[in-house]
């Protein structure tokens, strides 16, 4: 299983950038992705979550109303549409995806199974 995330980038406060990630080696149709990001010195930490089947989302606090979390089951792609962009966001941006049929979503990263490598995110002020 791989997962590719790509789409970062410099952008100005208030501005918006997509993030997508990349699925391949397995079909992900009933389980989770979800992106996770880190800034230096801080701990990995959740953003949003999305199951595959239903396509049923879960959002972090700072996430909500600026982020959009979606899939592409027929292209094994999942996008994060970053709105109103703030610089406190940012950070690398990881997406990794649960291992097991029917996991549940989770913001937890210790439950997620497959991580991509980092994507990284930089917003001016």
């Amino acid at each position: 299983v791989q997962l590719q995330a790509y789409g970062g980038g410099l952008v100005q406060a208030g501005g918006s950038l997509r993030l997508s990630c990349a699925v391949s080696g397995r079909t992900f149709s009933s389980t989770v992705t979800g992106w996770f990001r880190q800034a230096p010195g801080k701990e990995r930490e959740f953003v949003a979550t999305i199951r595959w089947s239903g396509g049923n989302t879960y959002y972090a606090d700072s996430a909500k109303g600026r982020f959009t979390i979606s899939r592409n089951n027929g292209k094994n792609t999942v996008a994060l549409q970053m709105n109103s962009l703030k610089p406190e966001d940012t950070a690398s941006y990881y997406c990794a995806a649960r291992g097991y049929t029917l996991a549940p979503m989770s913001n937890m990263s210790s439950q997620y199974d497959y991580w991509g490598q980092g994507t990284q995110v930089t917003v001016s002020s």
